[in-house]
């Protein structure tokens, strides 16, 4: 009898480790299909763009840290708010990153900021917001920061990357931020109007992404999906967006 449930068992389990890869198998086929098409950059390009936009010029900028610097990401980043910070003069800046006090002059706000420093914009213009850990906390905080203000008189920018984008903007307009908008921290420079037509994103797609050499590129472009979208419905339903 024991020996019948012990196979049975076993039976069980086999069938079940089975089904499993047969279903992770198929996810990774899927996944390995999609790689070799152009889904999954406009996937990250829609989360980059959409409702987006500013329907004036900022007088406030936000950077959103990331993970801060050193590190890729963080450094893209300011290099675009640098951009946008001598486009638009009047601007201050708030740096939203957890500082690390204990390393001091090399926390990464302060790397940050020198980084702006760096690129020609003024120090007085920099403002920092460091207790914040997530997007929605930072949010908070930012607010708290400009409680003097009356927030339907500030248009605010937001730079963070791209697949960020809509789930910062969400929030920031939740906190109560009437005019906000987004700016992707593309790796290369992505001019809307190239990708106006089907011709010119064929174009864009050979000369800048080469997607038949891009595919391992795009796979991790997926899992950034997903994860981004996972944190939109958990924002959701937190109510935070």
């Amino acid at each position: 009898m024991n020996n019948h449930r012990s196979s049975r068992s076993l039976g069980l389990l086999v069938k079940g480790l089975r089904i499993y890869l047969m279903v992770m198998g198929s996810i990774f086929t899927f996944a390995l299909i999609i790689s070799l098409t152009d889904y999954p950059f406009w996937a990250i390009y829609r989360l980059g763009t959409c409702h987006a936009e500013l329907d004036t010029a900022p007088n406030l900028i936000v950077l959103l840290g990331g993970g801060g610097l050193p590190g890729g990401d963080g450094l893209n980043r300011c290099y675009h708010a640098a951009r946008i910070a001598k486009k638009y003069d009047q601007c201050k800046i708030i740096i939203a990153v957890p500082a690390d006090t204990s390393r001091k002059d090399s926390s990464p706000e302060k790397l940050m900021a020198r980084e702006l420093i760096i690129r020609g914009v003024d120090s007085a213009r920099l403002m920092f917001e460091n207790e914040g850990t997530n997007t929605h906390s930072q949010a908070l905080h930012i607010r708290k920061m400009l409680a003097a203000l009356d927030l339907d008189t500030i248009a605010l920018q937001i730079i963070t990357s791209p697949e960020h984008v809509f789930r910062s903007v969400a929030v920031f307009r939740k906190m109560g931020f009437s005019r906000v908008g987004g700016f992707p921290s593309f790796e290369t420079d992505i001019n809307p109007e190239s990708l106006d037509n089907a011709r010119r994103r064929k174009q864009f797609r050979d000369e800048r992404l080469i997607i038949r050499y891009n595919m391992w590129n795009y796979l991790k472009y997926e899992i950034t999906v997903a994860r981004e979208y996972t944190a939109i419905l958990y924002y959701k339903i937190r109510g935070w967006m």
